[in-house]
């Protein structure tokens, strides 16, 4: 790479300047093709109209109520619920701003579930010990079906999770720079059991009686969302949304160019690389809960 930039530095001629747009733009399509190779899609790459999309009411809610099957989950992650279309379009027309998050937040203070005996293990999950929900059901619907769906789909590119709090349990909701685009960085393998030859690292109270194994998966721990992308000029929509996990292998432009030195190990992807972070949202397997019950914003 640091050969092709180096060009500029030599364009003195019209010509040049034709040569060097062509080698930017060989330069450009391989960084594309190798981020291309670390993506590894959960929803479709080709959008569905948004028509063919369940946007709103009940059919959207018996999606999420009821978990419909694979198309139906699809156009849910491409073009979902009117309540959810509406935040995005919030974070884009608020310019990026957090607050406009937090606004749309119920004021209700949740305590937070002790969560296969987190307690017990002087374990705090969650950033506070209290949570709220979003005052629009079908938000806090929306965001456990991310969290099942992710489960769910996640085998079919290489990555086994369980919604356990030793394993995938949060996510990080920020507001992408520059656009003010709507998106969730989650984090699985949160907590990888403690093994003196594959993983000697203590991570506190919360690691202890963890069953997550330390393994290649670990490079797939940093799954995105991203809302679908309103126009800031029009109320069209200029691109739908898209769930994604991020390959962070050691030999690819994720792991060298994202994954800071101090994290190498855990593959860790900052959420703060990709915008303002607003919220945490926290999925609390606890049993005979409904799954929006389980959604916690802290």
């Amino acid at each position: 790479a640091k050969e092709d930039v180096s060009v500029i530095f030599c364009v003195s001629h019209p010509l040049a300047e034709a040569g060097l747009r062509r080698r930017l733009r060989r330069l450009l399509l391989r960084l594309l093709l190798r981020l291309r190779a670390c993506l590894r899609f959960l929803s479709p790459v080709l959008p569905l109209p948004a028509a063919a999309a369940i946007s709103e009411g009940r059919a959207a809610r018996k999606v999420l109520v009821e978990r419909g099957g694979a198309d139906e989950a699809d156009g849910m992650v491409m073009w979902p619920p009117a309540p959810v279309m509406e935040l995005a379009r919030l974070a884009v027309d608020s310019g990026g701003d957090p607050g406009a998050i937090h606004r749309a937040l119920d004021p209700t203070m949740l305590p937070v579930p002790d969560v296969q005996r987190a307690k017990r293990n002087k374990c705090q999950l969650t950033r506070t010990p209290y949570g709220r929900r979003f005052a629009n059901k079908d938000i806090n619907s929306y965001l456990a079906f991310l969290f099942e769906l992710i489960a769910a789909r996640g085998p079919s590119v290489g990555l086994n999770v369980s919604l356990s709090r030793y394993d995938f349990f949060h996510g990080h909701l920020f507001l992408a720079s520059g656009t003010g685009r709507l998106g969730i960085l989650f984090h699985a393998k949160e907590y990888p059991a403690f093994d003196k030859e594959l993983f000697p690292y203590s991570l506190g109270f919360c690691q202890a009686g963890s069953n997550v194994v330390y393994d290649d998966s670990m490079n797939l721990r940093n799954i995105l969302w991203l809302a679908p992308l309103p126009s800031n000029e029009t109320k069209a929509w200029l691109s739908p949304g898209v769930l994604v996990v991020l390959d962070a292998h050691p030999d690819g432009i994720i792991y060298q160019d994202m994954i800071r030195d101090y994290v190498r190990d855990v593959r860790t992807i900052y959420e703060d690389d990709f915008g303002e972070v607003s919220v945490d949202v926290n999925y609390l397997n606890v049993a005979n809960s409904a799954p929006a019950n389980r959604v916690f914003i802290c």
